[in-house]
């Protein structure tokens, strides 16, 4: 997967019409590329940024039917997230692990209650299900997290969920549009959109940020997948239109695994304010997390950050539930992301009672549904809105469906349901550091045999080497120290100050394998460094 030739691919031939051209390159983006492509359909899609550098990177890294989802009875959304978990797993097996879950009870009736409700979730995974679930006594519990509180602890629950390293996925997507026959191309901004003589839709404007150049590129169809920033592509569209979003914000604190000792997770299903907190292990660490916090209309950022609330409010609530209480000079990472959620009547609304308006909100964000929505614009734009990881691929099947109806294009039937994932490999070790690697590990290998100066660790504690650097510049379109970094491997979340330390050998090997100069190399580790601070506390 090189930009170079795909960039090429795409300029050779200005006067091509595509099937469909995809803005955005997070999970429903390239959720949509394969689908599409793999159906047959000529698909380009274009990314503002590095692939999967908002929200889709920032995810609490788990591909679940939603336990919270089914308390609120959007049973319909359950269902088909438990299906997606289940195709997900089958389809990406080296990204997709059976995780186990504890919900600890400190009541004596929470227990049988939460038993039954995960009975129910069970039963509604059906024969894709992970394993069942099952009501277990104070010892079994302490015995899977020995350092959960155990102060009036009478036992707790287990069931069985998907955890998934999210940017992994989306490269992988990204690499198997591309087998498709795909282009996909990130650092490409769409600018505008273009019209035929009827003032229908007919392609995009997009600006490569490397070159500078502008290119037209003509389709049949044009989707605005763009997540938290879709109110930005419909104002192209319609300059009048309504906001369509409302962002919600959710924070997660990396933790050192002695935190959470055992292999299970814990997830507690109702705190202080209502929300679900999990403590899930991940690439050695902990990650604590989220909140659910609503934010103004025009709140959009590709690099949102944490409210200092938020960040108490995970600590705290942390401490209640773990016997060592972390405390922020524990905290090894911490990140944002903002959920595109579907904006409610009520949001346009103004009120003179800020205080109800807060709470209003507040409630407001955890009830709205995370089921996805299509609308076609009367100029024939797609847009896709809401959403999660887990159901990427049915959110991708169901626009797809709906281009070929808008843009006369000829039927073809989704074929994604049981398609390997670039990287698919079966029994994969997770206990490795590089297993996300999949069937890629072999030759990252055969790399270092070649030349054993590439299986150099880039820090001491940590099993990443130069290869993996250089790996990532060549195939898997890494085009800065932060995309290598944050999403090619995963150390700005796991430890943001050992990245830091990690950046200038990471720069200097890009510049060799991108052709790039000294001052590209100064400029990108200052401006990496600049950027991890801003994950310490």
């Amino acid at each position: 997967m090189k930009r170079d030739h795909l960039l090429k691919r795409l300029t050779d031939n200005p006067d091509k019409i595509w099937d469909i051209v995809i803005i955005g390159g997070g999970a429903t983006g390239l959720g949509i590329a394969v689908d599409s492509a793999s159906r047959g359909y000529s698909t380009v899609l274009l990314e503002q940024s590095d692939f999967a550098k908002g929200t889709s990177s920032r995810s609490t890294k788990l591909v679940h039917g939603g336990v919270r989802y089914l308390a609120q009875g959007d049973i319909s959304l359950v269902f088909e997230a438990l299906h997606e978990r289940g195709l997900l797993r089958q389809n990406a097996p080296h990204l997709v692990k059976n995780q186990a879950f504890i919900i600890p009870s400190y009541d004596w009736w929470e227990g049988p209650f939460y038993n039954i409700g995960m009975k129910v979730y069970d039963m509604m995974a059906g024969k894709l299900g992970l394993g069942p679930s099952e009501k277990i006594s104070r010892k079994e519990t302490m015995q899977a997290i020995p350092n959960l509180d155990e102060s009036h602890l009478n036992g707790g629950v287990i069931y069985h969920d998907g955890q998934f390293d999210d940017s992994r996925l989306a490269i992988n997507l990204a690499q198997t549009a591309v087998e498709n026959g795909a282009i996909v191309i990130n650092y490409m901004p769409v600018t505008d959109l273009i019209r035929d003589e009827d003032n229908f839709i007919a392609g995009v404007s997009a600006r490569d940020i490397e070159s500078g150049l502008t290119h037209v590129i003509k389709s049949k169809v044009v989707i605005n997948a763009t997540g938290i920033f879709v109110d930005e592509i419909i104002k192209m569209d319609n300059p009048s239109s309504k906001k369509m979003i409302r962002p919600s914000q959710g924070i997660h604190l990396v933790l050192d695994k002695s935190f959470l000792q055992g292999d299970s997770a814990i997830m507690i299903p109702k705190t202080s304010d209502g929300r679900v907190l999990f403590a899930v292990p991940w690439h050695g660490k902990v990650v604590v997390g989220t909140t659910d916090t609503p934010l103004k209309m025009d709140d959009t950022s590709l690099e949102p950050r944490a409210l200092e609330h938020e960040i108490e409010f995970v600590l705290t609530t942390a401490a209640q539930y773990l016997k060592k209480d972390p405390c922020r000079a524990d905290v090894l990472s911490v990140f944002a992301g903002l959920r595109p959620l579907a904006a409610q009547e009520s949001d346009f609304k103004e009120s003179d009672d800020t205080e109800k308006e807060k709470k209003d909100e507040e409630q407001s964000t955890k009830e709205i549904s995370r089921s996805h929505k299509l609308m076609v614009s009367l100029s024939g734009l797609i847009t896709i809105t809401g959403g999660k990881w887990t159901t990427y691929r049915k959110m991708a099947e169901d626009t797809v469906n709906k281009a070929w109806l808008v843009g006369g294009l000829p039927e073809k039937k989704c074929v994604t349901h049981n398609m390997p994932i670039h990287g698919y490999v079966k029994n994969t070790d997770f206990d490795s550091p590089a297993y996300f690697y999949g069937s890629d590990r072999a030759q990252i290998e055969d790399m270092v045999h070649q030349n054993e100066t590439l299986g150099k660790r880039l820090h001491p504690d940590y099993e990443y080497t130069r290869a993996h650097v250089v790996w990532a510049a060549r195939h898997e379109m890494a085009r800065t120290v932060e995309d290598f970094l944050s999403r090619r491997v995963r150390m700005l979340l796991l430890d943001a100050r050992v990245s830091m330390d990690m950046a200038p050998e990471v720069a200097q090997i890009m510049a060799q394998e991108l052709g790039r100069n000294e001052k590209w190399i100064e400029s990108q580790t200052q401006t990496y460094i600049e950027l991890a601070k801003g994950y310490i506390l």
